[in-house]
């Protein structure tokens, strides 16, 4: 059953991929449901793979196949929590070599065109911790990476 709010994210015949990556490298995420499509549509023929029911780490989400009229773009990106270096490397290289590319700051791009953030809980406690000049030192050189090395974020807050 979809849930009343749930991510709907376009794709280009490509969602059950999509899905099944997720669903490895992803804690708590899973593919629940495919469904076929009843007749043929403007990207697809009856019994291609229309939707695709999907969680990202418990977040629900419907994969439409929908064709190729529609980008990602960085408007939209999952923001994940990481709590050490050694999931934050993890994580990024699982999207970064699975055909992703890198962007600044966290941000990293998977193949389908979907923007992620993989934000150490470090990085966010410097930047918004009490102490103003430590928060900016830790933004400044947040502001020189593309994935986040938690030691150095820590090294610049402390000054």
């Amino acid at each position: 059953m979809i849930s009343k709010n749930t991510i709907c994210l376009w794709f280009d015949g490509t969602a059950l991929d999509a899905a099944q990556f997720y669903a490895r490298t992803f804690p708590d995420s899973a593919v629940q449901a495919v469904h076929h499509a009843p007749g043929d549509y403007p990207a697809g023929k009856q019994g291609d793979v229309l939707m695709v029911e999907f969680t990202v780490i418990g977040i629900p989400c419907l994969g439409l196949n929908g064709g190729p009229g529609v980008q990602h773009n960085e408007a939209f990106s999952f923001q994940v929590a990481t709590d050490d270096q050694a999931e934050t490397d993890r994580l990024w290289d699982a999207i970064v070599g699975n055909g992703g590319r890198e962007n600044a700051c966290g941000w990293c791009q998977d193949r389908w065109g979907i923007s992620w953030q993989i934000t150490p809980r470090a990085l966010m406690e410097a930047v918004t911790g009490p102490d103003p000049a430590a928060a900016q030192r830790a933004f400044n050189a947040m502001m020189q990476m593309t994935r986040i090395d938690v030691a150095a974020i820590e090294a610049a807050r402390r000054g």
